[in-house]
């Protein structure tokens, strides 16, 4: 469940349509925190960025850590824009709480109080042209 909401809120690519739709299926797995932190990138034109600068952006899972009803997740952001790719470090937080099973919620968890605390800059590189 928590892999999933990752993958779906962090994995975009330059297209609005899919942009949308994926957030949408991740909004079903968040509490309000996780719309509220939607709210805040669409407001600072985040997404808008996105499709602009034809940035792909991809995120790799390292590892998902539960202690009781609580996680963190940890995993590596990847954006590919024209001539360079940032690699970022990703560190969420948040608890796990039941709800009954839905087609937008299968596994029967609501991801609440989700929050972030390390987006940092790991290394740039520059792509080769040719």
């Amino acid at each position: 469940h928590v892999s999933l909401f990752h993958m779906l809120f962090f994995n975009l690519p330059p297209d609005d349509a899919f942009i949308t739709t994926s957030l949408e299926k991740a909004m079903y797995l968040v509490d309000e925190s996780g719309v509220r932190e939607y709210n805040t990138l669409k407001e600072k034109g985040y997404y808008n960025q996105i499709l602009s600068s034809s940035a792909v952006l991809s995120l790799q899972g390292d590892s998902v850590r539960i202690d009781k009803d609580r996680f963190m997740y940890y995993g590596t952001q990847r954006i590919e824009r024209g001539s360079t790719i940032q690699y970022r470090r990703l560190v969420t937080t948040g608890s796990l709480r039941q709800v009954p099973r839905s087609e937008n919620n299968p596994h029967g968890l609501i991801i609440t109080g989700w929050k972030t605390l390390d987006n940092t800059a790991i290394r740039d590189e520059r792509k080769r042209s040719f």
